[in-house]
């Protein structure tokens, strides 16, 4: 059975090449009281890429193989939104210690949109990674915000289909939805953007996410971002089912940086997404958990970076409750020490 490449009926996110990373444990929507509509498709294939489905099938235009690379350290850039001073400082502070630094999309407050999140980071002397959501932005907002970044050719970008906003944030706006993460990293491909795109190996319906993550490739991605796994095990589960579908391009793997217990239950929060207990245990009870985090975090990212198919890693969580600059002093010795063990000097 091969489902069909028209919208899934009662999916509220109008998704195509299967379901969103925000299913949630039981296998419900993230925006209805409803079960995932791809739920029970669990175990079928899913559309192929083609067609001209909004961007699907459009010609990807090559970046110069010279001009690109995925990062060996991606660095999460948490920072408040609109502050164009912290974030500059922040990814100063950063710049030294990894590859690339990635500003993220949020559903619950608004910021400056991609295209000037990239110049600010550049200015700032860091690589920029953006996300592009379709959550609040139509296809034609979605092009001028594409057009902009090609025009610049300061950022990869990461094309997400955006988590739904919560009943209660701005409950006065529209959501759009009119593309999904495929249809838009096709759209951003066809430009010649570098194309990085997002997939969650455990989030329900598993057994779809390998081949949902070659449909990227098919649109043109250049680089997969994983969103965290218990293990090293689920990780190589994945990525030999992935490749098993046809699986070329490289992967960067999440390490999760977490210091206390709130930024250890920010990243619990988040569908898909489980922190071993053994690790939890051992940081928070350590005699300094600033630095046991920090060394799970190396050895996590070191053994990660030692698997097949794994070009980088994301350090990815809110690293500290202490703030904005605790938590990137806290990446930014992650990512030292991570690159030094691969004999990268600043």
């Amino acid at each position: 059975m091969e489902l069909s490449q028209q919208r899934v009926p009662g999916c509220p996110k109008r998704m195509v090449h299967g379901p969103c990373g925000g299913v949630r444990d039981d296998g419900s929507c993230e925006m209805l009281p409803t079960p995932c509509v791809f739920d029970e498709l669990n175990g079928l294939p899913v559309a192929t890429v083609g067609g001209s489905d909004a961007g699907v099938g459009e010609r990807p235009v090559e970046p110069p193989r010279s001009a690109w690379r995925p990062p060996t350290v991606l660095t999460d850039l948490s920072v408040p939104p609109g502050d164009a001073a912290t974030l500059q400082s922040t990814a100063r502070l950063l710049a030294g210690s990894c590859d690339a630094v990635l500003v993220g999309d949020h559903q619950d407050r608004v910021d400056f949109p991609p295209s000037t999140l990239a110049r600010l980071i550049a200015d700032a002397g860091a690589e920029p990674w953006v996300t592009l959501a379709c959550r609040d932005r139509n296809r034609i907002a979605l092009e001028q915000e594409l057009r902009a970044l090609a025009l610049d050719g300061l950022a990869t970008v990461l094309c997400v289909t955006g988590d739904g906003r919560a009943y209660d944030v701005r409950p006065d706006v529209t959501q759009a939805f009119d593309l999904d993460g495929t249809r838009l990293a096709a759209l951003a491909a066809s430009l010649g953007l570098p194309v990085a795109v997002a997939e969650t190996p455990t989030a329900r319906p598993v057994a779809l996410r390998p081949r949902r993550l070659v449909h990227k490739q098919e649109a043109g991605a250049r680089v997969g971002a994983l969103n965290h796994v218990p293990g090293p095990a689920q990780l190589a589960e994945f990525l030999d089912a992935a490749r098993a579908a046809g699986l070329r391009m490289p992967v960067i793997a999440s390490v999760v940086v977490f210091t206390d217990q709130r930024s250890a239950d920010a990243l619990a929060a988040l569908p898909g997404l489980e922190i071993a207990a053994e690790r939890r245990e051992r940081v928070l009870t350590a005699d300094d958990p600033v630095e046991a985090g920090i060394a799970a975090a190396v050895d996590e990212a070191n053994l990660l970076l030692g698997m097949h198919g794994v070009a980088g890693v994301n350090l990815s969580g809110l690293a500290s409750a202490d703030g904005v600059q605790a938590a990137a002093e806290i990446q930014a010795e992650i990512g030292r020490r991570v690159r030094e063990a691969r004999g990268v000097r600043p």
